[in-house]
């Protein structure tokens, strides 16, 4: 549809269409997977996922799928990030970070559920898209996007209540969880073999952490978070 010639009804008609695809989302995928938490429920609902994928991929916005958002990166399922959300148990006025945050949609969905958040995206193509698309999304605070190594967390902000990393990892670096405050929180994806991971929650308890396997998911390995490739002769 070309915008520029659009009717005002026909405009109406296209919002409505997301909106109702956002309720087919909580209620077709995220409930009927034990996500139950208010306020990512409510989250998930006000926050427009479309204006975080690229214009071409607007209508699968809100499929149960991973839509593309530059070469190599993913946007996770509404599924998967939300089951992983609901492990951080994030509450209001926490400090987060989310880590290879790509357009920012989780870190999105965290800024609306009151978490103060710092997102790390090591693209600045995606990291400036994230800026535009949480400025575009969020009517209240917005996560502080930075494009740095996400393989290294962000020392200036740390300690975090829960860290979030959106995407797979094959090595965690010790950067990472070092980074939790006492009985902070860390979720993301550890790959089994490609394309399937587990999802883990780690907590941080008298200095040490410990973690335990929640579910199984798939997801491409975030740049960083390789394991370092090994040669034999």
């Amino acid at each position: 549809m070309d915008q520029a010639l659009a009717s005002p009804t026909a405009a109406a008609d296209w919002q409505t269409d997301f909106a109702a695809a956002r309720r087919f989302m909580v209620d077709g995928q995220v409930r009927p997977n034990a996500v139950t938490d208010p306020l990512l429920i409510s989250a998930l609902r006000e926050v427009p996922r479309e204006v975080f994928v690229p214009a071409a991929l607007r209508s699968r916005a809100y499929a149960d799928e991973m839509v593309t958002v530059a070469p190599g990166r993913r946007m996770l399922t509404p599924m998967v990030l939300a089951r992983l959300l609901q492990a951080a148990l994030p509450q209001p006025g926490e400090r987060a970070l989310v880590l290879g945050a790509g357009t920012g949609y989780g870190a999105a969905i965290l800024a609306r559920m009151g978490a103060e958040v710092v997102a790390v995206e090591p693209d600045p193509g995606l990291a400036d898209a994230g800026r535009a698309a949480c400025a575009a999304a969020l009517s209240g605070p917005r996560p502080d996007i930075v494009t740095a190594d996400p393989s290294r967390g962000f020392p200036d902000g740390a300690p975090f209540a829960l860290i979030v990393i959106e995407g797979a990892v094959q090595t965690l670096p010790e950067a990472v969880p070092a980074q939790l405050r006492e009985a902070g929180r860390l979720v993301f994806l550890r790959e089994v073999q490609e394309p399937l991971s587990r999802a883990v929650l780690a907590r941080r308890l008298g200095g040490a952490v410990s973690e335990r396997v929640l579910f199984e998911a798939a997801a491409p390995v975030l740049p960083g978070f390789a394991a370092p490739r090994t040669f034999t002769l």
